[in-house]
């Protein structure tokens, strides 16, 4: 294992070193890294990367094949236009967790904050806790897991991601309906739930998405754009 300290080493080092073990599945651990901003950003290799504590904003941004685990809290934007791989969070996410991400998988073990996977584009995110309001924003693709409740306005002008929420939703966003919970939604579910280690069933979530009347301009629906 190569332990890197943010406190003697800079993250401009530290990513540095990450960025130059292309293709190396080496292992990472990170101490000190008291709440720095793009920690592990940019990745695009097979290493897997722990860091002791809590990470400020963009932590683990862009990240491709890597393994990314968090031991602390998170700022905004955890996971960040992520395309494969995993983060695991072990604490809290503030807002924007997993934006625009187009794949892999992002584990948070406690809350996330607003907009959790606002404009997310093929991602799959599992929540254990609740997230805020805004949540999947205009998502596009991929899958939003909440094993607690949602905020207001869930799923607010979404496309075709998939939502499944264990808890109560405070409301849902524009064209965001519930949606009936089929085998093959069920069986999914099962999977990544054991994948990120979540102590629920799949049939105690209720599913959401897009009614699909936002897709074209309608004047009947002009009060909703």
């Amino acid at each position: 294992m190569k332990i890197v300290d943010l406190a003697v080493s800079s993250v401009r080092e530290l990513n540095a070193a990450l960025h130059e073990a292309r293709g190396d599945p080496s292992r990472w651990r990170v101490l000190t890294p008291g709440g720095a901003h793009a920690v592990a950003v940019g990745l695009n290799a097979p290493v897997t990367v722990e860091i002791e504590g809590h990470v400020g904003y963009y932590c683990a941004g862009m990240n491709q094949l890597a393994t990314v685990v968090v031991e602390g809290n998170c700022g905004t934007g955890v996971a960040e236009n992520m395309m494969s791989g995993l983060v695991h969070v072990k604490g809290n996410a503030s807002q924007s967790a997993g934006a625009t991400a187009h794949g892999g998988l992002l584990i948070i073990d406690g809350d996330a904050s607003a907009r959790c996977g606002i404009s997310m584009k093929g991602v799959d995110i599992v929540v254990k806790g609740s997230v805020g309001h805004m949540s999947a924003f205009m998502g596009q693709a991929g899958n939003l897991v909440v094993c607690g409740n949602a905020g207001d306005a869930l799923g607010d002008s979404i496309y075709e991601a998939r939502l499944f929420v264990r808890g109560e939703v405070a409301s849902l966003g524009a064209d965001c309906v519930k949606k009936e919970m089929l085998p093959k939604h069920l069986e999914w579910l099962a999977a990544v739930l054991e994948k990120s280690g979540a102590n629920a069933k799949p049939e105690e979530f209720t599913r959401y998405g897009s009614a699909r009347n936002l897709y074209n301009f309608k004047v009947d629906h002009a009060s909703s754009y």
